[in-house]
């Protein structure tokens, strides 16, 4: 009997212990959910104000290691059309499995992939032809796998990666005829296709071209690839629109191009696709592919991604009451980790940027590639430099080796090409912000990059036409901002002078400084003077920016509730308030805090805030400025509330490379990085009750809110280390010294916590 109570009691502490340890099995990778985003947004800004594909994400379920060269998706949309992403969940049919190098969360174009599609019974090669209906219900879809069933043809698919290759799985469940047809995705009737039955191989590549500057010109280089198979290849052939050629090994530059190959299978059969990728030669796609695979089977490599993603997602660990929560927040870091692109091969070759046709190589480093500088200045580098510093800095370095190469620091480098795709010269607010916040060093060599972006334009006017150099520079620098005259034709966003005379000021601050932390004294007291150009164009009579001529006069037709040409993507009084860097100007040129108060209060009354686009991203942040920083903690909860959602249609406008999230993971954290290259953050409240941040340098944040998971959003009084704490805003350099911060929330506001002049964040004129 004893023996039977023991056995009993063994046998109850292994099951508990078993329940325990499945309890704890659920990773932080876990929580992500790669599927929000890839329906069009149902949130309540984007269906207000969006247009056409601005009321998407733009993000497809990536399988790709952080900062992949190649992402891998289903594919339900086969072609590299501008704003059409590869993959959208209101789609029904997957056309392949496609090694894409889409610009995430955008509104550019692919370039340079290719896709693998299965075939059972009997051969269909173009997209249109060999799709297949799928279930969401058979989709499981995570950073590091996807799956699915394929239902036409009754094949389960499965697919993992590493940082420059894919590993896919093929399992065809009933015997008979099956293929693998593998299409370079060229919409310019170009690419090439070979099949190596000696090494089992089919290999390729598809020249990528630009659009922006250079529209449908050749970028210089080709997405490469190289597709193993642990099969033997018993038949193959090539295609070209409906033109099969049995038996023809090679075909190139022609329309909807491809090479197949064909077997006999076994119920339950399992087929392998290995496939390497690079932007410099086929060679070093099957290089990337051997060094990164090797003899790891397809479990070995899944885990490994799996485990990578996890240790840079458990950098922050989160707490609270909501599961929906956590999951919208990891989403939200993973989509963080997406772009920029690394471009180099492992060992270390890349073409040479903007179109040089040399190969260039770099040792014991990346280099980084499609730069959404627009978007992502805002708060994903920001979040890189707070996280991952040492990355930030592998892409600093990038940036300057584009302007050795080409002569100019890149505005918007995409493609590995100079583009003014959009407005501003943000570039100088990246780098500053790295540069203060002790990311990286500056040579002279280097600042004298920087300097030439502002206060130069290129002698040579095909170079300023190919996107080198600030747009309407000139007209900036003598009429202190761009009238209406100047059309800016030399650029994909043409006019909207209102806007670029906004951000080119803010850009002017952040180089200040860095002129200043240099030692410049000529060039930080004239950028400083620069920076104040957002006056230029604001209208006192209507409190908000307007259009103005060169002679000093507004323009007439005026109103500021509607999309203006002279405004980029929004409204003038949407753009007024993009005066980051001196929020106290702007409320002083607004006659005060309560003027300034009253407008913002307006602002938000009518409808106007749009969370869609990243103009507007500061601006939930700007009462903490004026005095009540309840209204910036009120605002907050509500975008967050609103505008983002554990559902397919729960991200609100285009992720742009990761902004739209990176916004949330700092809002969820409880701080913003309102002005990059101002070594701080602007409070507005944590989300989660506890919340843990693991720094570079080894120490750790630990942000205490108790309640705030279960709707306890405004602050009632804040601690760091024990100490009362009544500012508004956070010092980079103290969090890079780990502690505690204690934050006491509550449900309604503290009206009087942070309220004080001495209590404000940054402005200029402070």
């Amino acid at each position: 009997m004893k023996q039977k109570i023991r056995y009993y009691i063994l046998s109850f502490c292994c099951i508990a212990g078993i329940t325990v340890s499945m309890a704890q099995a659920k990773q932080i990778v876990d929580y992500v959910n790669p599927l929000i985003g890839t329906a069009p947004s149902t949130t309540i800004s984007a269906l207000k104000h969006g247009l056409h594909k601005e009321n998407n994400a733009q993000v497809v379920p990536f399988v790709t290691a952080p900062f992949g060269m190649t992402n891998w998706t289903p594919q339900t949309q086969s072609t590299e059309t501008k704003c059409q992403a590869p993959y959208y969940y209101t789609d029904s049919i997957i056309t392949g499995f496609r090694g894409s190098h889409w610009l995430s969360g955008s509104c550019v174009q692919d370039y340079g992939s290719m896709t693998i599609m299965p075939i059972s019974g009997p051969l269909k090669c173009l997209p249109d032809e060999r799709g297949s209906k799928f279930s969401h219900a058979t989709e499981v879809a995570r950073p590091y796998s996807y799956e699915v069933t394929l239902s036409d043809y009754d094949i389960d698919v499965e697919m993992t990666a590493t940082k420059r290759a894919g590993l896919i799985k093929f399992r065809f469940n009933k015997a008979g005829e099956g293929h693998m047809v593998v299409h370079p995705n060229s919409d310019e009737g170009e690419g090439f296709v070979r099949v190596d039955t000696t090494n089992n191989e089919i290999l390729g590549y598809n020249p990528v071209h630009r659009i922006y500057q250079g529209w449908g010109e050749q970028a210089g280089f080709s997405g490469y690839f190289v597709v193993r198979f642990d099969k033997a290849i018993k038949a193959f052939g090539t295609y070209q629109n409906d033109h099969i050629y049995s038996g023809k090994a090679e075909i190139s530059d022609e329309e909807n191009l491809g090479a197949y190959i064909s077997f006999n299978t076994v119920p339950d059969e399992t087929i392998h696709a290995f496939v390497g990728t690079s932007f410099t030669s086929i060679e070093n796609a099957r290089k990337n592919l051997d060094a990164e695979v090797g003899m790891k089977n397809m479990n070995d490599v899944k885990l490994q991604l799996k485990q990578e993603w996890d240790q840079l997602l458990s950098k922050i660990k989160v707490e609270g009451q909501s599961e929906d929560a956590k999951v919208v927040f990891y989403t939200a870091l993973y989509h963080s980790y997406l772009q920029p692109r690394t471009f180099n091969d492992v060992d270390g070759a890349y073409p040479g940027f903007a179109g040089t046709a040399t190969t260039k190589t770099l040792n014991d480093t990346d280099y980084f590639v499609d730069f959404s500088m627009w978007d992502t200045f805002r708060a994903s580098h920001p979040l890189f430099n707070l996280l991952t510093p040492s990355i930030s800095a592998d892409m600093m370095r990038s940036l300057f080796s584009k302007a050795e190469q080409g002569g100019w620091l890149p505005i918007f480098p995409c493609w590995n090409s100079y583009t003014s795709a959009m407005i501003g010269d943000h570039v100088i607010a990246t780098v500053a912000d790295a540069y203060v916040k002790g990311i990286i060093d500056l040579s002279s060599e280097q600042y004298k990059y920087l300097l030439k972006n502002a206060f130069e334009s290129p002698l040579s006017y095909t170079d300023y036409k190919n996107g080198k150099g600030r747009r309407a520079l000139e007209p900036y620098l003598k009429y202190g901002y761009i009238p209406l005259e100047e059309e800016v034709k030399e650029s994909f966003h043409t006019n909207e002078q209102v806007s670029r005379t906004l951000e080119y000021a803010f850009d002017d601050f952040a180089l200040s400084q860095i002129a200043q932390k240099m030692g410049d004294k000529k060039h930080f007291k004239l950028l400083r003077e620069r920076a104040l150009n957002y006056r230029k164009v604001y209208s006192q009579k209507d409190s908000t920016v307007r259009g103005r001529y060169a002679d000093g006069t507004f323009i007439d037709d005026f109103d500021k509730y509607i999309r203006q040409p002279y405004i980029t993507e929004g409204t003038p009084y949407q753009y007024t308030w993009f005066v980051p860097h001196d929020v106290q100007g702007l409320m002083d040129l607004m006659g005060g805090q309560k003027a300034f108060n009253d407008n913002l209060d307006r602002f938000h009354a009518k409808g106007q805030y749009w969370h869609g686009n990243e103009p507007g991203h500061q601006i939930p942040f700007l009462y903490n400025y004026s005095g009540e920083p309840w209204k910036t903690q009120e605002v907050v909860k509500q975008i967050m509330q609103t505008e983002y959602s554990n559902d397919i249609g729960g991200l609100s406008g285009n992720d742009d490379a990761g902004q739209m999230s990176a916004w949330y993971v700092f809002a969820a954290m409880g701080f913003y990085p309102v002005a990059p290259s101002v070594p701080e953050y602007v409070i507005s409240g944590p989300h989660f009750d506890r919340i843990s941040i693991d720094l570079e340098n080894g120490k750790t944040l630990i942000i205490n809110a108790k309640g705030a998971s279960s709707g306890h959003n405004y602050i009632q009084q804040v601690r760091i280390n024990g100490s009362p704490y009544n500012k508004t805003f956070l010092s980079h350099y103290d969090f890079l010294k780990g502690g505690v911060i204690d934050f006491e929330m509550g449900p309604a506001p503290n009206k009087t916590w942070g309220s004080k002049y001495k209590s404000r964040p940054f402005s200029m004129s402070n």
